[in-house]
């Protein structure tokens, strides 16, 4: 590892306490020009004793704005302390866990996964219309039916085609038969260049695909592509569940990889990651936005600081081996429930190395699923499957109460 290490409370405080000094002091400092300001202290008590042993709460306070790309030429200078804090976060993920070479890497900390895959669909869209000259209707989307919503959102968006490609039921693998017919029909159509998402971890399954299904195909067509991969769920579990993973920067064909803090992280709701390789982001930059001291390359523009601070925050408390350790507790807990439903013969999906397990709706009682809060793959319509995340509030207790109620609902059945 070269920068992730783990600190000590003192040492985060402190480090948090200079950053925000770097930074403008809107409560003190005499700034005109800008239309921002420290959080409204009437009514979020800036002066409340607490704050001095809350240096997130400290940030959100100050209220600095992250505008920007920070690893990309200049950035408003009123924010460096807490900037170069999300460059951290952005050296650990990129380098350390995603295995990019140093200052390889252009990226930031979005307001969400959804942004951070929009992201990368404007940014591959505009490179093949700035290189190749592409029209629209030459462009498409390739991915599974089990991605995330935010590649229908995008390609809505972008006016793009959206390649959907159905995946096995029982293995949530890519139909690679399927695959290939739709880029054939796809080229017959006039497609030429091709934005791949490859899914590490779907939201509903938590299934992996592997990228080389799709580029395989692209590459015996001689297509052009770029290949973006979709951690937004597993980017914070798979790499420390899976050591032999292949899944990252050493892999010359993927571009960029995006992250959700919000999840496995448990940051603050609305804290995405995005990180590509360098030379791509360049492609979405927004000339017209002159009085942005550096350049504005991201969808949202202005963005909180503290969001960047409090991953920080999160990351150089656990440390690497504090994280792998976190995770692996997960890891034992869903095979735990795995183990139990095997035992009662219920049918499931499960990635090994993640923490969603997916269960056949048939044996599961509406009733129980809304006790539990467990997920359904659709509400609009006849449900097939149920999802459990074993997130860090979900321990064995729980498990074990919940497969005991399924039990006792599976025998009324058969007496019934």
């Amino acid at each position: 590892m070269l920068y992730w290490k783990k600190l000590s409370q003192t040492d985060r405080k402190s480090k948090i306490h200079n950053a925000l000094f770097e930074n403008v002091n809107f409560a003190k400092d005499i700034t005109l020009g800008y239309p921002a300001s420290k959080l409204d202290g009437k009514v979020f008590y800036d002066d409340a004793p607490f704050l001095k042993e809350a240096p997130t709460l400290q940030t959100y306070v100050a209220n600095p704005n992250h505008i920007g790309c920070h690893t990309f030429g200049d950035s408003e200078s009123a924010f460096s302390g807490t900037q170069e804090m999300e460059i951290e976060v952005l050296n650990v993920l990129a380098v350390d866990v995603f295995k990019a070479k140093p200052n390889s890497f252009d990226g930031y900390i979005s307001p969400g996964g959804t942004e951070a895959n929009i992201q990368a669909l404007w940014m591959y869209r505009n490179f093949f219309q700035y290189k190749y000259e592409a029209t629209l209707d030459q462009i498409a989307i390739i991915a599974s039916e089990d991605t995330h919503y935010s590649i229908p959102k995008g390609a809505n968006l972008l006016q793009l085609e959206w390649l959907k490609i159905p995946v096995d039921f029982e293995t949530r693998k890519i139909d690679s038969q399927a695959l290939e017919i739709t880029i054939k029909k796809a080229m017959t159509n006039g497609k030429k260049y091709f934005i791949i998402v490859s899914n590490m971890g779907t939201t509903m399954f938590g299934s992996v695909d592997n990228p080389e299904d799709f580029t395989v195909i692209l590459e015996k067509y001689s297509l052009e592509y770029k290949l973006h991969i979709d951690g937004a769920y597993g980017g914070f579990v798979y790499p420390f569940s899976n050591e032999k993973s292949i899944i990252n920067f050493n892999n010359p064909k993927i571009s960029s990889i995006t992250i959700d803090a919000h999840k496995m992280l448990q940051a603050p709701y609305g804290t995405g990651i995005f990180i590509c390789r360098k030379g791509l982001i360049e492609n979405v930059l927004t000339k017209e936005a002159a009085y942005v001291e550096g350049m504005d390359l991201t969808i949202c523009g202005s963005r909180s600081g503290a969001n960047a601070v409090a991953v920080w925050m999160i990351l150089f408390t656990y440390g690497p081996n504090g994280w792998y350790e976190k995770i692996s507790v997960l890891q034992m807990r869903t095979q735990f429930l795995c183990n139990q439903l095997d035992q009662i013969g219920i049918r499931y999906f499960r990635e090994p190395f993640l923490n969603i397990v997916t269960l056949d709706a048939e044996n599961i009682p509406k009733e129980l699923a809304i006790k539990y809060h467990l997920v359904p793959e659709t509400h609009q319509q006849k449900n097939d499957w149920y999802k459990i995340v074993v997130m860090h509030h979900v321990e064995v207790e729980h498990l074990t109460t919940f497969i005991f109620e399924l039990k006792e609902s599976l025998l009324c059945l058969k007496k019934n």
